[in-house]
């Protein structure tokens, strides 16, 4: 296993199916690894080669660091492009299971407990992926996290802790490239948002309850 070190703030990032991988290889999976304590062990986790591969792939690899009461967190993804593709209903298929980047799965790594959307998690790192609709998005988070993104089958589903639901919001900028950036309000909560095409959607990070 390989890991990318903590790069600096990046305001780009990750929803992708099956089909979103841009032409990436799949890699196999690999069992959860301990959760992680420390501000200093918040790195991506890249399933086979080097940094500057993961860099150069079609969907390259990205960050978005942040800070919630105290705590730092590392979102990382693979960040594809539209190219000419229908994102929305098309590329993310209405209904089903679908990774929120490409290539690994897009994960959360916390250095202390938080909350993210409605789920409160405890330190370590965790996988995001969603089943996107139309009108409401749900969100799962999983303890299965150092895999590649797909398939998302009933052996991952399995350890998933818990999902939550977002709204998404219609934008007049389109996005080519899917990107993350975190919102921060005040110093004690924020939102982290997803913007690819002409939609945005937001989830809460706060205190764990």
């Amino acid at each position: 296993m390989r890991r990318l070190s903590t790069l600096p703030l990046l305001l780009v990032g990750g929803l992708i199916g099956s089909a979103c991988a841009g032409g990436d290889e799949a890699g196999d999976e690999a069992a959860p690894a301990a959760a992680m304590t420390s501000s200093e062990t918040l790195e991506c986790y890249i399933a086979r080669g080097t940094m500057a591969e993961a860099q150069e792939r079609p969907s390259p690899l990205q960050e978005t660091r942040f800070t919630v009461d105290g705590t730092e967190g590392l979102l990382c993804y693979g960040a594809p492009s539209a190219r000419g593709r229908d994102i929305m209903g098309g590329l993310l298929v209405y209904g089903q299971p679908e990774r929120i980047g490409a290539n690994e799965p897009t994960t959360i790594h916390l250095a202390g407990p938080l909350t993210v959307g409605t789920v409160s998690l405890e330190p370590g790192s965790y996988s995001i992926y969603a089943i996107p609709n139309e009108d409401e998005w749900q969100f799962f988070i999983n303890s299965n996290w150092e895999r590649w993104g797909i398939p998302i089958d009933e052996s991952v589903r399995a350890t998933e802790v818990g999902s939550f639901t977002v709204e998404p919001e219609p934008m007049d900028e389109y996005v080519e490239t899917l990107r993350y950036r975190f919102e921060p309000m005040g110093d004690s909560m924020g939102d982290m948002i997803m913007e690819w095409e002409n939609t945005r959607l937001r989830f809460h990070l706060h205190p764990a309850t």
